[in-house]
């Protein structure tokens, strides 16, 4: 049985995810607005991100607060893309982003019941972010 994400996670650690949003050539203006506040910073406004899929199904992601690419299918036009899909690996949440980058995806999964990790992938670029449950 898949562990339940549900709740509000903040965030602890974050590393390399300066150097990953390069990979995926996010400008440094967009860069510096996405980037996380350090864990003892609460001043900024809270921010969520959604995307809704279906475990198993590919489909098309559209990165509206990150870079506005709207991923087209391999091969599509207007600026390319690709397809992603997430899975079940055991206890984690697997993406494969096919499509404009290699090696791009993440990777979610529970310690315990005390911290989620996110793993982000690009090139040869890995981000390490770590939450707790609030």
């Amino acid at each position: 049985m898949p562990v339940d994400y549900n709740g509000r996670w903040e965030m602890v650690s974050n590393e390399n995810f300066e150097d990953t949003m390069k990979a995926l050539d996010i400008d440094f203006a967009t860069r510096k607005i996405a980037a996380p506040p350090p864990p003892d910073e609460d001043d900024r406004a809270e921010r969520n991100d959604e995307v809704n899929f279906t475990v198993g199904e590919e489909f098309e992601e559209h990165t509206k607060g990150l870079d506005n690419r709207k991923d087209q299918g391999e091969g599509g036009g207007g600026g390319g893309g690709g397809t992603t899909l997430v899975t079940w690996d055991g206890d984690k949440l697997v993406c494969v982003q096919k499509g404009e980058k290699a090696n791009r995806g993440w990777k979610h999964w529970i310690d315990g019941d005390l911290q989620l990790h996110l793993e982000i992938t690009v090139l040869d670029k890995v981000c390490h972010q770590v939450f707790k449950k609030a």
